[in-house]
């Protein structure tokens, strides 16, 4: 009897065991499930700003890549001579921006400066005040100080002749970049010519028009021209800028060498 007690009791704790068993593994699966629905639904999330990254990434990368293949098709004779036209003509526009920025004078501010040294130390101070500013403009007014003493008219000689001295500065080397303008798609014309002429002696010496290397010929032909043409558009902005700033600090110099004509007679 005793021994049946037993084991019915070792036959209760198996089975509690088992029980116990069977839901902490239940548990565990469930925990196990809700962390890979949760992976997947970061990596479903994920998963497009990825691709989008990936797409543009490609994109960019296949453009420099037609960018470059393309200018190695339109060979490096002439399309290296259009690069450099670009170069050059960059350099200068560049070159030109500083110098121009840099002539660039506050003309209210230098006549009111002018119009208080000439009331409080006379010419000398005036003089003075157009040494220690930059630009054109202080220099034209230097150039008429300097002729104050034989008359208005002189003064007016003098800035009618520096002028056209500071104008022949501000215009220096845009004819250089009038002349790589003119000159790109020139050479891109030039370029395409020569590979229509290629194209055709090719054609002759296979006896046969075909449609293949005819297209092929042609297109490699007429990259040159558009290159040149991007060339030129590019440097056609930049010399136009130029231009409007040139004429900007012409009228400038024109506008306030009348006003120092003025303030020379009022104070003479």
């Amino acid at each position: 009897m005793k021994m049946k007690n037993k084991f019915a009791l070792i036959a209760l704790l198996g089975l509690f065991l088992a029980g116990t068993y069977t839901v902490y593994a239940q548990d565990a699966t469930d925990t196990i499930a809700t962390e890979a629905a949760v992976t997947n639904t970061v990596e479903t999330e994920q998963a497009p700003a990825q691709i989008e990254e990936e797409i543009v990434a490609e994109e960019a990368a296949s453009f420099h890549q037609i960018i470059k293949q393309k200018f190695i098709e339109g060979g490096p004779g002439f399309m290296g001579i259009v690069l450099l036209c670009l170069i050059l003509g960059l350099a200068l526009a560049i070159e030109r921006i500083l110098y121009l920025n840099m002539a660039t004078t506050d003309t209210d501010k230098l006549l009111n400066d002018v119009e208080v040294a000439l009331k409080s130390g006379g010419v000398e101070a005036a003089k003075e005040v157009c040494r220690n500013t930059k630009g054109p403009v202080a220099s034209i007014f230097y150039q008429g100080l300097e002729r104050s003493d034989e008359g208005v008219d002189m003064v007016e000689k003098s800035i009618v002749a520096y002028g056209s001295v500071q104008m022949g500065l501000l215009e220096k080397g845009l004819s250089w970049i009038s002349l790589f303008i003119a000159l790109a798609p020139m050479l891109g014309f030039m370029g395409t010519v020569i590979g229509m002429i290629g194209a055709f002696d090719a054609i002759e010496a296979a006896g046969d028009i075909s449609p293949s290397l005819v297209a092929g010929g042609i297109k490699v032909a007429l990259l040159t021209t558009v290159f040149g043409l991007i060339v030129a558009m590019i440097l056609q902005v930049f010399y136009n800028y130029l231009i409007a700033k040139v004429d900007s600090i012409v009228n400038s110099m024109e506008d306030s060498s009348i006003s120092l004509i003025d303030l020379l007679v009022k104070n003479k």
